[in-house]
């Protein structure tokens, strides 16, 4: 501390040897009373602690506006909840009079939910944002308004000649420039935390809202521009003075960048310029994703540290950060650690791995898919929540998120899980390597995991007998949307409530992925009036039958396992016995994928009473789709008239609830 109000002293021309007392100025070095330098001195230190404070009043106005808005958030959560299904009775449920009961505790709510989707679900500029919704982007754009206004707010800009003492002839071209970048670089700092706090899968945000982490990557990834942008700035400010504006050059220079704080400023800068370089698209192709992530958890933590060396009086901003990343490493490590100590074989405690049973299914155009089960002892998660899954076989240092496809039932103290994944390229292709390998040896080949979390909020919560469900997945995004469907088979029907699945595969035989949950689905069909929409969009229709038979005597089957009457539609011309329609619609070596406009608007005007929940699993394109058409089905005016059909939600795969 004293070093750096040496150094600042003579960099401000403060004279602290003729100083009757020094003032305490919160996250800056003590200012020498009275001053005693020229009038022009003096003046621009005015400029320069008047800024600074108030640019410690912006920050605590914008830490105070984002308690407060967390505050009101989960206020509201508690005053306008949303009906959760386990409020009703259970048995045989009247879904006219849950609805009658669900709209006098939610109608205002649920139309100012209609309405936010409506305006705010569908993707905002792509070009810039990519696949990110309004919402996130308005957001991000009041945050960023604060911080543009603040930057500038409350200094007089100015610019003052002053004598250089040791230099009879040279002077000082003091200006703004000064203070604006002290500003930027205040306003960085208290921005860090945040940053930190949006990246944490341990997430107190989450705590608070009851939304996923993964919905803050987007606020976390332009933060971190925004803080670039900001420490760029800044440097460029104080280059410009110290190397142009500050005489004698280049003595001033010289002197200036070889102090200890400025060394650290200088790392700080070079590192977030890394952090920046390593995030981009580019970045990461050319590195590779887990090389980013890593180096992303160690570079953010030690321009941390370097920021601290560079200004240590603004550490307030810096201890929160570096509490928030050690507690968020410390719980995963902790939760890890809980889920694997077992049992071992010699009786003993200690760690032990899950070990998976591997099926392989080749697919040399698109990527091979491998099916992975095993049990293990551990409590159930929630619908929708995924784990972090370690394949210690291939790397002990990477892990990738996935989602059980399976129900959470504990039987005889263990929990079974199931997943299914695409091998593309890095670790999934090496673990489809290891399988096929592994399976040509022998037919009950296995794999260790080692499984963090589990992760991320429950998506059936609010399925109240009166929410009609349609399920749309694309490929091995029907993980996501399986275990909905499978809770809804074990559970009371419900009339007129209306559950549909679509699913879109390049082939036929992807089906057998998961045949075993599709005949579970199959036997329930008729009885919770589920229909099953299943799309082949690589392979042209054809008069050959096969597919279709396949499909109709296995639904026979179902239905007479069952012991329920059959129902025939139309599969592809051929008659089936439930509510199962397979349709070949590609064209020769290219996709064509269904009309999902089509297929959300006919189900939504399909429905007799309640709102709609979407769940919806698969590419990109097919998410920003659906938020567009979504957006469109939903109406405040008509919801806050009673016709709760135009209060259509989305919950899609990266987790964000609409």
């Amino acid at each position: 501390m004293a070093t750096m109000e040496i150094q600042l002293a003579a960099r401000h021309i403060q004279n602290f040897s003729e100083a009757s007392s020094l003032e305490k100025h919160w996250g800056y070095v003590d200012r020498a009373v009275p001053c005693t330098n020229d009038a022009g001195s003096c003046a621009y230190l005015d400029q320069v602690y008047g800024s600074h404070d108030l640019s410690m009043l912006y920050s605590g106005i914008l830490w105070a506006i984002i308690g407060g808005v967390l505050l009101l958030w989960t206020i509201g959560r508690r005053v306008f909840p949303t009906p959760r299904a386990d409020e009703v009775p259970s048995g045989t449920v009247d879904a006219e009079r849950v609805a009658k009961t669900i709209s006098r505790r939610s109608r205002v709510r649920m139309t100012a939910e209609s309405l936010i989707r409506r305006y705010l679900l569908p993707d905002s500029a792509r070009f810039i944002f990519g696949r990110t919704t309004r919402l996130q982007v308005l957001i991000l754009t009041v945050l960023a308004a604060y911080l543009f206004i603040f930057s500038f707010t409350g200094m007089v800009y100015q610019t003052w000649i002053t004598p250089v003492k040791s230099n009879p002839g040279l002077y000082n071209t003091r200006t703004t420039l000064g203070p604006w970048s002290d500003r930027v670089g205040v306003l960085a700092y208290a921005l860090t935390p945040l940053s930190v706090m949006l990246s944490s899968r341990e997430s107190i945000l989450s705590m608070l809202t009851g939304l996923p982490y993964q919905s803050f990557n987007f606020l976390h990834r332009w933060l971190g521009y925004i803080i670039v942008i900001q420490a760029s700035l800044h440097t460029i400010g104080w280059t410009i003075i110290e190397v142009k504006l500050y005489q004698p050059q280049p003595k001033t220079a010289q002197e200036w960048i070889v102090q200890l704080y400025i060394i650290w400023g200088v790392v700080a800068q070079i590192l977030v310029l890394l952090l920046f370089g390593l995030s981009t698209p580019w970045g990461i192709r050319l590195t590779g994703y887990e090389f980013f992530r890593k180096s992303h958890y160690i570079l953010a933590m030690v321009y941390i540290g370097a920021c601290w060396g560079h200004w240590v009086n603004l550490q307030c901003f810096m201890i929160p950060g570096l509490a928030i990343w050690a507690l968020d490493r410390g719980i995963r490590l902790l939760r890890t650690a809980l889920i694997h100590y077992q049992y071992l074989p010699d009786g003993s405690m200690g760690f032990r791995a899950a070990h998976a049973s591997l099926t392989h299914f080749p697919d040399s155009e698109h990527g091979d898919v491998v099916r992975m089960e095993f049990n293990h002892p551990q409590d159930p998660w929630k619908v929708g929540q995924h784990f972090y899954l370690c394949f210690a076989e291939s790397s002990v240092w990477q892990s990738h998120p996935f989602t059980p496809l399976n129900l959470p039932k504990v039987q005889d103290g263990l929990v079974s899980h199931s997943y299914i994944f695409r091998a593309k390229k890095g670790e999934t292709k090496k673990v489809a390597a290891l399988a096929e390998k592994k399976l040509s040896a022998t037919p009950s080949a296995t794999t260790p995991l080692i499984l963090s979390g589990c992760y991320g909020e429950s998506i059936v919560d609010h399925l109240t007998p009166d929410v009609n469900i349609l399920c749309v997945a694309g490929g091995t995004g029907i993980t996501y949307v399986l275990p909905v469907l499978l809770g809804l088979a074990e559970q009371p029907t419900v009339t007129d409530r209306k559950i549909q699945l679509v699913w879109a595969i390049r082939k036929k035989d992807d089906t057998r992925w998961v045949e075993k949950e599709l005949n579970t689905i199959r036997k329930a069909a008729k009885a919770h009036k589920i229909e099953v929409h299943i799309y082949v969009t690589r392979e042209a229709s054809s008069k050959n039958p096969s597919i279709s038979d396949d499909m109709s005597e296995k639904d026979d089957m179902a239905v007479k396992e069952a012991g329920l009457p059959s129902s025939s539609i139309s599969i592809n011309g051929v008659r089936s016995a439930s509510s199962i329609d397979v349709q070949k619609i590609g064209g020769q070596g290219f996709d064509r994928h269904p009309d999902l406009d089509k297929l959300v608007q006919e189900f939504v005007d399909g429905t007799v009473r309640g709102s709609t929940t979407v769940y919806a699993s698969g590419p990109g394109s097919m998410i920003s789709d659906l938020r567009s058409i979504i957006a469109s089905c939903n109406s405040g005016a008509k919801v806050w008239q009673g016709n709760e059909r135009y209060d259509v939600r989305l919950v899609c795969d990266d987790r964000l609830e609409w």
